[in-house]
């Protein structure tokens, strides 16, 4: 059984732009996380905090090309973020892996990821395209 998590969404900014807000931990926290303890950067481990939910998580970053991809591992998975530009606008795909088939909570497990990155990607869109701060750390569990 795959248990690869793919979510794709097209937000009407330069992949530049949607890039940078990744990657800068200021930018970020205007629609994902709180904070982060550093820029992402290949080599680095970073830790990204959620103040509204009390929790914190490290990310090993595994590679960074500017522009075009971002991956990393946290926890248990790998997520794999791909940046297709296409007359501005760009496609941000996001593919985490790694979730054990076997585990008899894979299918809560793989619900609760694409919703979180459904989630993320539209906190995003309305930030970055319509300068909108309120969504993120709205979702109530």
């Amino acid at each position: 059984m795959n248990t690869d998590i793919t979510t794709k969404m097209k937000i009407d900014k330069p992949a530049s732009e949607v890039f940078e807000a990744i990657v800068e931990p200021e930018k970020m926290g205007g629609y994902w996380f709180s904070s982060g303890t550093g820029r992402v950067e290949q080599g680095k481990t970073i830790t990204w905090r959620y103040e509204e939910y009390g929790a914190e998580g490290d990310i090993e970053v595994l590679k960074v090309e500017e522009n075009k991809e971002i991956v990393f591992n946290w926890g248990e998975t790998t997520v794999t973020m791909t940046f297709q530009e296409t007359d501005g606008s760009t496609i941000l795909e996001v593919t985490e892996s790694g979730l054990e088939a076997d585990d008899p909570e894979i299918v809560n497990k793989m619900m609760d990821q694409k919703e979180g990155w459904v989630y993320m990607l539209t906190c995003m869109k309305g930030y970055l395209e319509n300068g909108i701060t309120t969504l993120r750390a709205s979702l109530v569990k």
